[in-house]
C-alpha cells in the first residue's frame, strides 16, 4: 500500500491509552505505545491508522515550535505592554493556535501572522500595509467586461537540503492542469529528464527520477480566463446532477453536526443556487482566517472548521464543499497558486455545479477576508467567480501524484509546491526548499 493511503483511516479513533498520551502532550509516550502495537502485529486492520498517527506525532513539534514564554517575548518585542492575561484571552478566543507538547503549551509557527490580521484585538502589533487599488480595478473591469484573460509565465523549483550524492532522487513539481479556466499550457524549460503527467491528472506534476541531482526546475506558461457570472441569475434545470455528492473520508464527512448545520443554513431556500449562496454566506460570515499547521495534523477538517470557526483557504473550501454536498449541490476541490504581480503563493478554493450552466467557483477565504475588511462587494464577487491571477494544478483532494509517491509525502492531501524523495524516503519540510517565481503576468487586451 502507498504509505499516504494510511490517512484514509484518520477518522478511526485511536486506542484510548495512545489518545490520552497525545492529549496530555506526551508525544514520546504515545509513539512508544504505537511502536509496541505495531511490533506485536496483532491488529493489522489498525496498523494504517497507527502509522499515520506516528508520522503526525513526529512532525507536530515542527508546526508548534514556540513555548508560551517565547511567544510572549515575540509579541512584546513589538508591543511591550502586552500582558499574560491578554495572551490567555487571545488563546481562549481562538486567535492563537496551540498544542500541548511535552507537557507545555506551544504556539503555531505563524501565530504572530494570524494575530496581525485582527488589529482590534492585537492593536500593538505592526500591521502589514497593503494597496488594494489594482485588485479592485481588475475585479471591476472583470465584472464590467464579463471576463478577463491573463497570460502567465512561472518558474517553479524544489531543492533537497540533504546529501544526494550516490542516491536515487525523485521529484514532483506542480504544473498547470487542463481545466475550464486554463488553456495554451506550454512547458518552456525544465531540468533534463522530466516527464509531464497527463493534462487531466488530478494533481498534475512534472516528475523526475535520477541520481545525484538536488535541484529541479520547470518553467511554463498558460492562459487563465476568469469569467464573471451572477449565480442568482442563472435559469436552473428542474433536475440537478448527482455527481460529486459523496463523502470522502477523512475530511469530507457528513457528520451529524454538519448535517444539522446544513439543514439550518438552507432552511427556507428553494433552489440549489439559493442553498449555495446561503452556505457561502455562512462560511464567509462566520469563519475567521487563522494560519493552520500542516493539514495532516488536522482531524475531520470540515467538521472541526464548523465547530472552531477558524481555518485557512483549504479549510474554508472543504467546509463549503461538504455543506454543499450534504445539501445536494455537486462540489469539488481546486487548488494551485495565487499569482499576482506582487507575489505568488499556494492557494485553495472550491467549485460547485448548477445545471445547465456548469461549474462555478467559490473562494470562501477571500470572501471572509473581504467581510473582515467591510468590503461586501468583493465578498459577493467570490461567490460564483474567481479572478485572473491563478494557476490550477489540482482538481482533487487527497489524490495520488503521477507516478504515485510511495513514501510519506510532505502533504498527503494537496500538491502546491512539490515533493522530493531521496533513496526511497520522502523529505519533510525542513529538508527541502522551494520557490515559485513569476516571470510574466499580462492582462490581455480585447479579451475581457
Amino acid at each position: 500500500m502507498n504509505k499516504n493511503e494510511a490517512f484514509l483511516y484518520l477518522n478511526e479513533p485511536l486506542p484510548a491509552d495512545i489518545a490520552r498520551r497525545k492529549e496530555m502532550g506526551d508525544l514520546a509516550g504515545a509513539i512508544r505505545l504505537i511502536d509496541r502495537r505495531l511490533e506485536q502485529c496483532r491488529q493489522p486492520l489498525l496498523a494504517p491508522r497507527l502509522e499515520a498517527e506516528r508520522l503526525r506525532l513526529n512532525r507536530l513539534p515542527g508546526d508548534y515550535p514556540y513555548s508560551r514564554e517565547e511567544a510572549l517575548s515575540m509579541i512584546r518585542a513589538e508591543w511591550p505592554q502586552f500582558t499574560e492575561a491578554q495572551f490567555d484571552a487571545l488563546a481562549d478566543g481562538g486567535r492563537i493556535d496551540w498544542r500541548m507538547i511535552d507537557g507545555e503549551l506551544r504556539c503555531h509557527e505563524r501565530f504572530l501572522e494570524s494575530l496581525r490580521i485582527y488589529p482590534k484585538e492585537a492593536p500593538g502589533l505592526k500591521q502589514e500595509e497593503t494597496d488594494n487599488s489594482w485588485r479592485d480595478q481588475v475585479l471591476a473591469r472583470m465584472e464590467k467586461a464579463g471576463e478577463l484573460t491573463a497570460r502567465i509565465t512561472l518558474r517553479a523549483s524544489i531543492c533537497a537540503l540533504v546529501p544526494v550524492e550516490g542516491k536515487e532522487v525523485q521529484a514532483w513539481l506542480p504544473i498547470p492542469a487542463a481545466c475550464p479556466q486554463q488553456s495554451e499550457i506550454r512547458i518552456l524549460d525544465h531540468t533534463p529528464g522530466g516527464v509531464a503527467a497527463p493534462e487531466h491528472a488530478p494533481q498534475r506534476t512534472m516528475w523526475w527520477r535520477t541520481r545525484d541531482v538536488d535541484r529541479f526546475t520547470v518553467t511554463y506558461s498558460y492562459l487563465f480566463r476568469a469569467r464573471y457570472v451572477d449565480p442568482m441569475t442563472i435559469p436552473l434545470d428542474p433536475v440537478q446532477p448527482d455527481f460529486d455528492l459523496e463523502e470522502q473520508a477523512p475530511h469530507i464527512v457528513f457528520t451529524p453536526y454538519l448535517r444539522a448545520l446544513a439543514a439550518a443554513i438552507c432552511r427556507g431556500c428553494s433552489t440549489p443556487a439559493e442553498k449555495a449562496r446561503a452556505i457561502y454566506d455562512y462560511v464567509t460570515g462566520q469563519v475567521d482566517y487563522r494560519y493552520q499547521p500542516a493539514y495532516l495534523q488536522l482531524d475531520c477538517i470540515a467538521d472541526q472548521c464548523a465547530k472552531t470557526l477558524r481555518g485557512d483557504c483549504g479549510v474554508f473550501a472543504l467546509l463549503f464543499i461538504t455543506l454543499c454536498r450534504i445539501a445536494g449541490i455537486p462540489a469539488r476541490w481546486q487548488s494551485g497558486l495565487a499569482v499576482r504581480p506582487d507575489g505568488v503563493g499556494p492557494h485553495d478554493w472550491a467549485m460547485f455545479y448548477l445545471a445547465p450552466h456548469g461549474w462555478l467557483w467559490a473562494d470562501c477565504s477571500y470572501g471572509s477576508s473581504a467581510r473582515r475588511n467591510g468590503e461586501d462587494a468583493r465578498r459577493r464577487h467570490y461567490f460564483g467567480n474567481l479572478d485572473p491571477w491563478r494557476m490550477v494544478a489540482n482538481s482533487a483532494f487527497q489524490a495520488p501524484l503521477t507516478p504515485p509517491m510511495p513514501d510519506w509525502r510532505q502533504d498527503p492531501y494537496d500538491n502546491q509546491v512539490g515533493e522530493l524523495m531521496v533513496d526511497g524516503r520522502g523529505l519533510d519540510a525542513p529538508e527541502r526548499e522551494w520557490s515559485q517565481e513569476l516571470l510574466d503576468f499580462t492582462l490581455l487586451e480585447g479579451q475581457g
